[in-house]
């Protein structure tokens, strides 16, 4: 066959014929069994659902139906649609061209089986079969239990192409590989995260709060959803805690000591309901109280409650009534007067406790950008055309680290190390590890933003002369020129000496038994 095709069309290049020809053979006895099966309903069926999979349609319908709710399923579906994006774009765009092939005979098709309008386009590999294996595949990391529901699907428009006779067999073999291919490539930029918690230890020395006994609970009836106050239904669920509410122009923290002063030493623990913001002021009455932390997601984006793996109220009350807790760092960030020449004291002007990420220059912009846009086109997307937006109007920052003065387009801190290494930071494998993750961007280099992005986009920052990263206990930076500190994606101070640690003991926090842990030495004791 393929001597016969490069006499009819010499662009096909025959690299090895012996092997070429018994692809031949078996793609032409494929497809002689399958016009030789009698008319049914399969044929119907097979019509129509491979003209149903053009351009992707039938698979952006399907993420449309998994991405209609947040969590794994919206996860999976974008990640599908990238995968789609990728295998379509290398098997049309690329591979067809190289390899230039006929399709099968319409005449040696029965006409029960063939489709109106069959395309003319060269047929290895099968675009069709790609983009379903790349969608099937993706689904199935981020879903598996989904993946097993699309992967019949997929499979059934894969061999629709041979049935119709619009592929050869080895068309469809070699564009699903090279979708699943491609989906498994997406790790590289987007790793697969097996699972929203975190590890961390078991603590023993909590209380169960049965019914919310001991419990005085905050929350902030501005967090989350517009509208909603969560406070209603956790005076329902914890019917003896007692359930206060922000109030504006008032400060969380002070607020919550002043409750607990009133409380006559019945306070067995503290709550919080509300974004990252609230719950890191109520994490630092926390550990300044030594008592255990009960969390309730009432947030936007709930980065914490989901490294802590507590999802929803009823969590938090299952923990809590069960008086199981695991120890989670609380990081710290101490603001000194002098910068740069100056003297540099060791006075400390304010401390800020931060649960997630602080950072100096523009790395607070590129979060709300990304925040801002993920909804529309999914986090990795979001985040490479916020860090576009930002790095072509950011201004460079000079700042001192390790006793070595670098320019730098942003400094990240992120409490405890984050994964992956050498990439975007995403999420933390571990809670309890007594460390800082440190991350910078040189600017002193020529092209700097255009290589961070470029190596981004190759998934090799961690290679790239402009990235640099640390694991550290404690960090002390000064600045040549007083700049804007943010915790947990927010502008809270300008200084020019910072010095960031972890807090010496763990925070308490109520979540059920750790599935995960890994078997550390033994229990944290308090």
């Amino acid at each position: 066959m393929w001597d016969r095709l490069r006499r009819v069309d010499p662009r096909v290049k025959v690299a090895g014929t012996r092997p070429l020809r018994r692809v031949d053979v078996w793609d032409r006895e494929m497809s002689r069994r399958i016009a030789a099966r009698p008319p049914g309903a399969l044929d119907a069926v097979m019509k129509t659902l491979s003209p149903a999979a053009n351009h992707g349609v039938l698979w952006f319908v399907v993420a449309g139906v998994l991405g209609a709710r947040k969590g794994a399923g919206r996860k999976a579906a974008q990640r599908g649609v990238l995968s789609i994006a990728g295998a379509s774009l290398t098997a049309n765009a690329v591979l067809k061209p190289l390899l230039p092939r006929r399709r099968p005979a319409a005449r040696e098709l029965p006409a029960y089986q063939t489709i109106d309008d069959p395309p003319t386009s060269s047929s290895f590999p099968s675009g069709h079969a790609a983009s379903a294996a790349a969608f099937a595949t993706a689904v199935a990391l981020e879903s598996p239990r989904r993946g097993l529901v699309v992967a019949p699907l997929a499979a059934a428009v894969a061999y629709s192409r041979i049935h119709v006779g619009v592929h050869w067999t080895s068309d469809v073999v070699a564009g699903a590989a090279l979708g699943s291919g491609v989906a498994l490539l997406t790790r590289r930029w987007w790793p697969v995260r097996g699972t929203d918690e975190a590890r961390a230890r078991p603590v023993d020395s909590v209380e169960p709060l049965p019914d919310g006994e001991g419990l005085v609970m905050i929350v902030n009836p501005l967090s989350g959803e517009e509208g909603v106050d969560p406070g209603d239904d956790i005076a329902a669920a914890l019917p003896r805690a007692r359930v206060l509410r922000t109030e504006r122009g008032l400060d969380v923290g002070e607020q919550l000591e002043a409750a607990l002063a009133q409380a006559d030493g019945w306070v067995r623990a503290v709550g919080v309901a509300g974004g990252d913001g609230t719950v890191g002021a109520v994490a630092a009455v926390a550990n300044r109280r030594g008592l255990p932390l009960v969390l309730v997601p009432a947030g936007t984006l709930n980065h914490f409650a989901r490294d802590v793996g507590v999802y929803d109220l009823q969590e938090a009350v299952d923990a809590s009534q069960a008086g199981e807790a695991v120890a989670v760092d609380l990081a710290l960030v101490e603001a000194h007067p002098g910068q740069g020449a100056d003297p540099v004291s060791d006075e400390v002007t304010r401390t800020w406790h931060f649960l997630n990420t602080a950072s100096i220059g523009s790395y607070p912009e590129l979060v709300r950008l990304r925040e801002q846009w993920q909804p529309r086109w999914g986090k990795w997307p979001a985040f490479l055309a916020a860090l576009l937006a930002v790095l072509r109007k950011s201004e460079r920052v000079e700042v001192k680290i390790e006793g070595h003065w670098h320019t730098v387009w942003f400094l990240f801190v992120g409490n405890g190390p984050y994964h992956p290494r050498g990439m975007v930071p995403a999420w933390r494998p571990t809670l309890d590890s007594g460390l800082l993750d440190v991350r910078w961007l040189r600017a002193d280099i020529r092209f700097s933003r255009l290589r961070a992005f470029l190596a981004l986009m190759l998934g090799a920052l961690g290679h790239s002369r402009v990235y640099a990263q640390r694991e550290v206990d404690h960090l002390d930076v000064e600045l040549r020129e007083p700049g804007m500190l943010a915790t947990d994606g927010e502008v809270v101070e300008e200084a020019g000496r910072y010095t960031f640690r972890v807090a010496e003991k763990p925070i308490p926090v109520y979540r059920r038994d750790e599935e995960q842990w890994s078997g550390r030495d033994r229990p944290y004791l308090g």
